[in-house]
């Protein structure tokens, strides 16, 4: 199991939300839970581009974190599916202005990402 070298830090609201959103995959498995996206499969269909062992760890740490539950269904072959919980769903405002920031400034921005 892993061990924290520098503990994290408790007095600021804001250290605590970054704690939860780090992590390069979580804002979007967040969105795509609340989308509808819910089996692992999906998830990993829909952000090819993250290894399945990166998507399954944010996940955990999102299930430890109380922003998402798991649902495991009784039946062959195994059925899980993911979905936000009450703390998850307060996230969601939080990630749309996030977005909106990011639309809102594309112009400038985007050139920054862009190869040379």
């Amino acid at each position: 199991m892993y061990e924290r070298k520098i503990p994290v830090q408790l007095e600021c609201g804001l250290h605590l939300f970054m704690e939860v959103m780090s992590g390069k995959w979580k804002i979007g498995l967040i969105w795509c839970i609340y989308s509808g996206i819910k089996r692992p499969g999906a998830l990993h269909r829909h952000m090819p581009k993250a290894s399945r062992r990166i998507l399954d760890s944010q996940l955990k740490q999102l299930l430890q974190q109380g922003i998402i539950s798991k649902i495991t269904f009784n039946q062959l072959p195994l059925k899980v599916e993911y979905e936000l919980t009450e703390l998850g769903k307060s996230l969601i405002p939080v990630i749309e202005v996030t977005a909106q920031w990011g639309e809102t400034h594309r112009e400038v921005l985007e050139p920054l990402f862009l190869p040379v």
